[in-house]
């Protein structure tokens, strides 16, 4: 696949599919949307970079096949919610230490099946997530417990254009779904019409 490895226990049609039904795209922040640095000062955490292609990833997502993103972090940085505004996501949890039950209650709250959320990250705090959600992804420099039982494995890093990948993944999948069943229909339709003019003959 372009630009992403898939884990080798999972084969790139059993990935694609589950990427179609996903509604709900939720994202790690530091070393995912951003690298694995921060900038310090005396009076504490000053800066925090994310890359502007992730943010077009956020919405293309949304335009395109109506998936939203949502962010669960640890962290409780002014920085983050600011990212968060910007790019219109309603689904923002700061200061999350039990990330697994923060999804539980998205689920709950939204009516979301687990085949239908989708998770990015890239350390031990996201463990748990991403053994329990439909489709998992980590960044390439992910820590390497993550990688072993993500599904999909990008080639950026963390910071550098992972979320992207992982989005235009999502977003090339289910349209190639959309086209295939829209192809099937078609196919089916003739065949329907051909049988039908069989019967008349």
């Amino acid at each position: 696949m372009d630009g992403c490895m898939n884990n080798r226990k999972a084969t790139a049609t059993t990935v694609k599919g589950k990427a179609r039904k996903i509604r709900l795209l939720l994202t790690d922040v530091d070393g995912v949307l951003t690298d694995t640095g921060v900038y310090y000062s005396e009076a504490g955490e000053v800066l925090k970079r994310f890359s502007i292609r992730d943010g077009m990833g956020v919405e293309r997502l949304r335009q395109i096949v109506n998936v939203e993103t949502g962010i669960i972090t640890g962290e409780r940085s002014a920085s983050i919610k600011k990212r968060a505004d910007k790019l219109q996501i309603a689904e923002l949890h700061l200061g999350i230490k039990e990330k697994a039950q923060a999804l539980e209650e998205i689920m709950v709250r939204t009516s979301l099946g687990r085949d239908q959320i989708a998770y990015i990250g890239d350390d031990m705090n996201d463990l748990e997530v991403i053994k329990t959600v439909g489709l998992s992804a980590c960044p390439g420099d992910s820590f390497p417990a993550i990688k072993k039982i993500a599904d999909f494995i990008c080639i950026a890093r963390g910071g550098q254009g992972a979320f992207r990948e992982f989005a235009e993944f999502i977003i090339s999948a289910q349209l190639n779904g959309k086209k295939t069943a829209a192809i099937k229909q078609k196919k089916g339709g003739n065949l329907n019409e051909a049988n039908q003019e069989g019967a008349s003959q």
